[in-house]
């Protein structure tokens, strides 16, 4: 058991944050017990308002996809900021380097600690959400391929969160002020969700069904697939979009003879690939992770050489 207390500089940073390093487990303490009763409350029976307790339970977990989120941004910034920045700002990491620290331990005391804590808050806090996700991921904007559900149901949001961590680890130290840190590491994080976000679903390759004009493709799309695009397909083998008939004819199932349309097709991807994508967009948010880290412990060597 003594061999998982941390010593030297990592015992030293768990014990000057030691009171922020309580909030996430007292926020997981907290929010499953919250949630077994919202369930609880919400599957009483007929009579006893079910419904607004269903409702209530909705309104919970959007809101904790919006916090599962921020977490990463939150992560970060405390390491910019209190671990990092407030030291270079204050002046307090001289005194530390004088306890026979190098520079290289004291930094990696502080990520080491960091990214250890988020590492099991992280697991802890997505088996949370899975557990009142269950009940609402048949309902319109809790799909498993929208933002927010996405994010908080698998590893890729540990990834973001050890992405962040380092991120602050480099900001910290390049800017050396506490709030400023803070903020520039959350918008950095920020911006990066933001552009995978948008880049995902082009990581893995989507399946494709086409059908005859006469068919509709969409029907052989399995109903739990993530649809990305539909349309027609021309006999030149080009793509129209699905409007196009409507705009042309004022009716959806007539189509002009010069766009010479002869299919349909739809673009999707099945469940299977959650986790083809949660694997490869993880592999790359881990890479931006450790090329950060390598940066932070770079900017520190440049300054102590």
């Amino acid at each position: 058991m003594s061999a998982l207390m941390p010593t030297g500089p990592r015992w030293v940073a768990v014990r000057q944050h030691r009171r922020a390093l309580w909030v996430p487990a007292a926020a997981i303490a907290v929010s499953f017990p919250a949630l077994v009763a919202l369930r609880l409350l919400a599957n009483r029976p007929t009579g006893a308002f079910p419904r607004s307790w269903q409702s209530l339970e909705r309104s919970v977990m959007d809101l904790a996809s919006t916090g599962m989120l921020l977490l990463p941004l939150l992560a970060g910034a405390f390491v910019a900021g209190p671990m990092v920045a407030r030291e270079w700002e204050s002046g307090t990491h001289r005194l530390a380097l004088t306890q026979s620290t190098s520079p290289r331990a004291w930094l990696a005391s502080k990520v080491v600690v960091a990214a250890a804590v988020w590492a099991v808050a992280a697991a802890l806090f997505i088996g949370i959400y899975r557990f009142g996700w269950s009940r609402v991921a048949d309902t319109y904007g809790f799909s498993w391929a929208d933002r927010g559900p996405y994010e908080a149901t698998g590893p890729v949001l540990v990834a973001y969160g050890l992405l962040a961590i380092a991120l602050g680890a480099v900001v910290g130290q390049l800017l050396r002020r506490t709030v400023p840190a803070m903020a520039v590491t959350g918008l950095v994080t920020g911006l990066v969700m933001l552009v995978m976000g948008h880049l995902r679903w082009s990581l893995v390759p989507v399946r494709t069904v086409a059908t005859p004009f006469t068919a509709y493709p969409d029907q052989q799309v399995p109903s739990d697939a993530f649809l990305r695009d539909s349309g027609f397909t021309t006999g030149s083998g080009g793509r129209l979009p699905g409007w196009i008939c409507f705009e042309r004819s004022g009716n959806a199932g007539i189509c002009p003879a010069d766009l010479d349309i002869v299919g349909r097709y739809a673009d999707f991807h099945p469940h299977a690939h959650y986790w083809w994508t949660q694997l490869v967009e993880g592999s790359i948010v881990l890479v931006l992770a450790a090329t950060a880290g390598y940066a932070a412990f770079r900017i520190l060597r440049g300054r102590y050489a």
